[in-house]
């Protein structure tokens, strides 16, 4: 099992845990979709990306998005080591804690940003399915084209 390093005000833990995925959770040690996970009965809102919705995603291109993130974000949490590093404020408006989620010092975030899977958090949701006739590029193209 991984060991999670999370980081507080005081001091960091370090605990275990294995990630399986879920669609709302509650307590469970789970991936919501690719931006939210529970970890020992709290929920998790990684602050520095938006990730296309799964439940319910409002396009297939957004469904099959949203599905890799989700099992990129379980795959790489399973993966080994990481850290939860508060990000400004505390909770969301759904209370989700806002964490910047750290391994080694890279950011998943940044992974899923660089793999097309999510976006930089802009302060908004932008929408993820296309709309036909929509024309533009990108240098960073995600599953379905542009990812930004």
């Amino acid at each position: 099992m991984p060991t999670i390093e999370t980081s507080g005000a005081s001091r960091a833990d370090t605990l275990s845990a294995r990630f399986g995925l879920c669609h709302s959770g509650g307590g469970r040690n789970c991936v919501v979709d690719g931006d939210t996970f529970w970890f020992a009965g709290e929920r998790y809102r990684i602050a520095d990306i938006d990730a296309p919705e799964t439940h319910p995603a409002r396009c297939a291109q957004e469904a099959a998005l949203g599905e890799a993130a989700t099992r990129r974000l379980r795959d790489w949490l399973n993966a080994g080591t990481f850290t939860l590093e508060p990000a400004g404020r505390d909770t969301d408006q759904y209370d989700r804690k806002l964490r910047i989620v750290t391994r080694g010092g890279a950011s998943v975030g940044d992974a899923l940003v660089d793999e097309g899977l999510a976006r930089r958090w802009e302060g908004y949701r932008r929408p993820w399915c296309q709309s036909s006739g929509a024309g533009g590029s990108s240098s960073r193209s995600g599953l379905f084209g542009p990812a930004s």
